[in-house]
């Protein structure tokens, strides 16, 4: 998703094209990437990578690009 741009978050799921993690796809649902839950895009670090500033609900949370990966959402 670009930058600024909403959406909700559908699942978290394996993805990339690196290996992620069992425990790694527990952690992200367990600090709120959760089916419905409403996620935004604030920003990208150096070069538009990592880390990746995502708002969901009302937390704020920066991802590498692995896990941000593993996370599917509907946008709108």
């Amino acid at each position: 998703m670009p930058d600024g741009e909403r959406g909700v978050v559908v699942r978290v799921a394996p993805g990339g094209a690196g290996a992620i993690e069992a425990g790694t796809l527990r952690r992200l649902e367990e600090i709120g990437f959760i089916a419905g839950e409403p996620v935004q895009v604030l920003r990208r670090g150096p070069g538009g990578r990592e880390p990746i500033a995502v708002l969901v609900g009302d937390t704020l949370f920066a991802l590498r690009l692995l896990e941000a990966q593993c996370v599917e959402v509907a946008r709108g």
